[in-house]
């Protein structure tokens, strides 16, 4: 793929249940270094259950509202990010993602290095593509890039 800039309205799309991904860059154009996309979450969006990866992320909220559940080690955090707010999270922690709001909810979303998430978002978008996906199907693409599912947000 060339390495040219990209038109965000002929970009790349990538549907994940109700999850709208818009490819910005691919692994493919930064040799591996990153993956970067706009994240679109309809209300009740985003992943359901605590996970962790490798990769570093960083969100910049564009519109909306994003909930984030992130374990600090001591105890799962809870916090709110709006528009114009940034939000890195490191490798290897575990998190969650949700719009838990009545509106859309866009971000723009880096991984960092990009193949593990790439590989993933492609991957489900193709198993959502074909079908309502079993739980065994999302936890072996998972497992096969390097995603741990943990469960679900602790309560309280």
């Amino acid at each position: 793929m060339d390495k040219i800039p990209v038109d965000i309205a002929t970009a790349e799309r990538l549907e994940l249940g109700g999850d709208e991904l818009v490819v910005l860059a691919s692994c493919a154009q930064t040799d591996g270094a990153l993956f970067a996309a706009t994240v679109r979450m309809r209300p009740g969006g985003g992943a359901p259950v605590m996970h962790r990866h490798a990769p570093g992320e960083v969100y910049h909220v564009l519109e909306g509202e994003f909930v984030f559940y992130v374990d600090d080690g001591d105890r799962v955090r809870r916090f709110t990010a709006g528009p114009g707010q940034v939000v890195p999270l490191a490798g290897g922690t575990p998190h969650t993602i949700r719009n838990e709001s009545a509106v859309d909810a866009v971000a723009f979303v880096v991984h960092a290095p990009g193949a593990p998430m790439e590989g993933f978002s492609r991957a489900a978008a193709a198993l959502a593509a074909a079908g309502e996906p079993s739980m065994d199907a999302v936890l072996a693409i998972a497992e096969e890039h390097g995603i741990d599912l943990l469960g679900p947000v602790p309560v309280g």
